[in-house]
Formats: C-alpha cells, sequence, structure tokens
C-alpha cells in the first residue's frame, strides 16, 4: 500500500492581501484567505452558488513572495497541506483550526489586476 498524503491544491480568489507578521525569532509567517466557488442545483432545481473561505499560511520565503505579487482579489492556485491547530480560551476550553499551509502558489492575475469580491 502507497503512503497516504496530506496534499491540498484550491484556486480560487483571495480574500485580504497577505499579512505577514514577524515573530522575534526572525520566522515570517504570512496569512490571507482564499475563496472558493461552487455551483449545484437544490432540490427544486434552482441553480446555487456556494462561497467557501479557506484560511491560508504560508512561512518565510513563501510568505514574502506571496505577500509580493499577490493582493485582494488576486486569481490564484495554492498548493500545499492541510495544517490543524488546537488552543486554549480563557475558560479552559480546547479549540481547534485548520487552515492551508501553502507550499507554492501560482498568480492567475495579470500585473495589475485584482477582481473584487
Amino acid at each position: 500500500m502507497n503512503a497516504l498524503n496530506n496534499s491540498v491544491t484550491l484556486i480560487g480568489y483571495l480574500g485580504t492581501d497577505v499579512q505577514i507578521t514577524e515573530l522575534s525569532s526572525g520566522v515570517k509567517i504570512g496569512k490571507t484567505s482564499i475563496a472558493t466557488n461552487s455551483v449545484y442545483k437544490d432540490k427544486n432545481g434552482e441553480k446555487v452558488q456556494k462561497t467557501e473561505w479557506h484560511p491560508i499560511i504560508a512561512w518565510n520565503g513563501t510568505a514574502e513572495k506571496m505577500s509580493k505579487f499577490l493582493k485582494k482579489g488576486s486569481h490564484v492556485l495554492v498548493q500545499g497541506q492541510l495544517n490543524q491547530e488546537s488552543y486554549k480560551t480563557k475558560t479552559g476550553e480546547t479549540k481547534y483550526s485548520t487552515q492551508v499551509k501553502v507550499n507554492n502558489f501560482k498568480n492567475f492575475s495579470t500585473k495589475d489586476e485584482a477582481l473584487p469580491f
């Protein structure tokens, strides 16, 4: 049996400019979100468009390149892995969040083009 891999590819539009944070260690983290759309027919045969937002995160050089070449509304392909994190709230409750850790991306928008939402 082949090993299973954690791999995801999304094509959509950036919801915000990439926000870069630099940690005290010098590590850079870029965060944004990507919107994807799907279309289906409901039980009445009516066409429905559904938009889903996916949080994405990039590290170091990838984060810097994304910040340089992408902006809100950019049509983009991202490839990476699903990354789940957990944290404790002030009340001690454990919460989970899932994001896409970007390894590669491709900008489909022209240099000066960003599509509005």
